[in-house]
């Protein structure tokens, strides 16, 4: 499963309160389970985000009575304003990746491979922190009127650690990973490019088949990373990162040092770093707190008072840019075929109290589609699917009362078991009979999802609105997962991406949503805030609209006080 993640336009913002501290037992922690500003001449940019900076936040501290010292345990790092500094080796204890991983980047598929890939090699866009898309080995790009033809100016002086100088083949053959005769999970978002041209040794021409006003947002996917041109030996990865690989053992630690000679003024500070896989909550938070490493991701929300309780760590919320949670079924498979099942298992759902029981209100309440409420284009005349079980009744009985089963799993995501029995006792209020069965997390996005006809899924952000939806619910898309396939939403999704008419462009996406939000097989019910916890020692850290470890790139942006 992709950690498929994106451009959340509204507020990100880190936590300003401190919760009261609470003595918890260890059971109980275990049950708790500077951007390369760089745009292209003539890009339309899309999207707005805001970072609560420090004026914000002196302004919003000042309205409760508080002072900036007076922030305690959270958000201290993500305020430092010191110089950057050299040195010292960063330990993150991470959860989201496998004994599977691979240093090949056509295969990443949640947090830890998007970190250590990002250590090692740079995209050829970045998004910047205000969630619009900067040049990174691109420098700089413009498009002809029409959105197809593209012409991308490479960066020059740019060395990859086998000491090769970046040229337009190399960009050429890493763009080419993605298309063709590919297993890449960025296959999908290429697939219009029809031709890929060097003009000279540090510029290219992108061709599409049709034109796409977003090109620079596909092209900042994590598994678009650029390597040399003819690499093949994905046992090893050469990049042009801050730091190159040491150690690589997957499912266990990945090591890498600082080359010392990294192109990005400020940044890449640390002298190595040092990732561990701890997929267990509670030993990730323990190795925190104990100092065994620096900076954790996917803070549970109720855990919430034991981190802010520690006098040395910080937390930074990202808030409504996480993880889309929900349960799909799959549209062509019965009895999930009959809209009014689908309605039923809509109503059904008392999103509210999910919310508030699983995720401690550190999340949004979900509308049945991938965007969230902060985004930009958020249908907000959509009305909010409440929770009805008359509703839900009416509907179940009208498709024939059928048997439903929904498969969790906490290997597709912490909560997922929690959220599936809470839903299961909703829909008892419905006179609805929901099984829900645990299945493992070992194999579980190669055997449970897309396979299996009602289960659990989690969607991370996309950096803009077309690929949220398109990776999601275009007939096309091969993590299509609930076999919607509509093709006037296709065509009125396709129709937005050479619409420069802003408002015009706004009322597609309102109705591509209403129509995922009526008629889809998705129950999405919350939208979490990203919450990531750092050793205060940790400089350099910010909430980020597209990924949490402020996007993936903690390594890369931080550094030691």
């Amino acid at each position: 499963m992709s950690f498929v993640g994106l451009l959340h336009s509204g507020l990100q913002d880190t936590i300003v309160g401190r919760s009261n501290a609470r003595a918890t037992s260890a059971n109980s922690i275990r049950r708790a389970a500077g951007n390369i500003d760089m745009t292209g001449k003539n890009f339309t940019q899309q999207g707005s985000g805001l970072i609560l900076d420090r004026r914000e936040l002196m302004k919003s501290a000042a309205a409760l009575g508080l002072s900036l010292g007076g922030l305690g345990a959270l958000g201290g790092s993500a305020l430092a304003a010191d110089t950057p500094k050299k040195g010292g080796t960063l330990k993150l204890g991470m959860e989201g990746g496998s004994a599977s991983d691979s240093l090949d980047p056509r295969t990443y598929a949640d947090s830890v491979p998007i970190s250590y890939g990002y250590q090692i090699c740079n995209g050829f866009v970045e998004i910047g922190d205000d969630g619009l898309p900067k040049g990174e080995l691109f420098e700089s790009w413009e498009y002809k009127p029409g959105a197809k033809e593209w012409i991308f100016n490479i960066r020059k002086d740019v060395t990859f650690h086998n000491g090769k100088t970046l040229d337009a083949d190399d960009a050429i053959y890493s763009i080419n990973l993605h298309r063709g005769d590919t297993k890449s999970a960025a296959k999908d978002l290429l697939s219009s490019i029809t031709d890929v041209k060097k003009l000279s040794a540090n510029q290219i021409q992108i061709t599409l088949s049709e034109g796409n006003l977003d090109l620079p947002y596909n092209l900042s996917d994590y598994h678009v990373l650029c390597v040399p041109n003819g690499y093949s030996d994905f046992s090893k990865l050469v990049g042009t990162g801050a730091y190159k690989l040491e150690v690589f053992e997957p499912g266990v630690r990945v090591v890498t040092k600082n080359t010392g000679n990294y192109w990005k003024p400020g940044r890449g500070n640390f002298d190595g770093i040092e990732l561990q896989y701890i997929q267990d909550q509670a030993s990730r938070l323990q190795a925190l707190i104990s100092g065994q490493v620096d900076a954790i991701n996917r803070l549970d929300a109720k855990t919430m008072d034991i981190v802010t309780s520690s006098p040395d760590v910080s937390v930074v919320q990202s808030k409504g840019t996480g993880n889309r949670f929900a349960f799909v079924a799959l549209c062509d498979t019965d009895p999930y075929t009959n809209a009014d099942l689908r309605w039923a298992l809509k109503y059904g759902m008392d999103r509210k109290k999910i919310v508030d029981t699983v995720y401690q209100g550190y999340a949004t309440v979900g509308n049945d589609t991938t965007i969230s409420p902060s985004h930009k284009y958020y249908a907000k005349d959509v009305p909010q699917t409440p929770y009805d079980p008359e509703k839900a009744a009416f509907h179940y009985k009208k498709a024939g009362s059928p048997k439903l089963e929904l498969k969790v799993s906490e290997g597709a995501y912490n909560g997922a078991t929690d959220a599936g029995l809470l839903y299961q006792e909703a829909m008892k209020q419905a006179g609805i009979d929901l099984t829900v069965t645990r299945v493992s997390g070992d194999g579980y996005w190669s055997n449970i999802w897309l396979k299996e006809p009602f289960c659990a899924v989690y969607w991370g952000g996309r950096p803009n609105i077309d690929l949220q939806l398109s990776q999601t619910f275009l007939s096309t898309a091969n993590w299509n997962d609930t076999h919607w396939k509509r093709p006037e939403f296709d065509k009125l999704l396709i129709s937005a991406r050479v619409e420069t008419d802003e408002a015009k462009r706004a009322q597609i996406y309102a109705e591509c949503q209403k129509m995922i939000h009526d008629d889809g097989g998705m129950v999405c019910y919350a939208v979490g805030d990203y919450l990531d916890a750092y050793s205060k020692k940790i400089m350099g850290t910010a909430p980020h609209p597209r990924y949490d470890m402020c996007d993936q790139r903690v390594a890369e942006k931080g550094w030691f006080a």
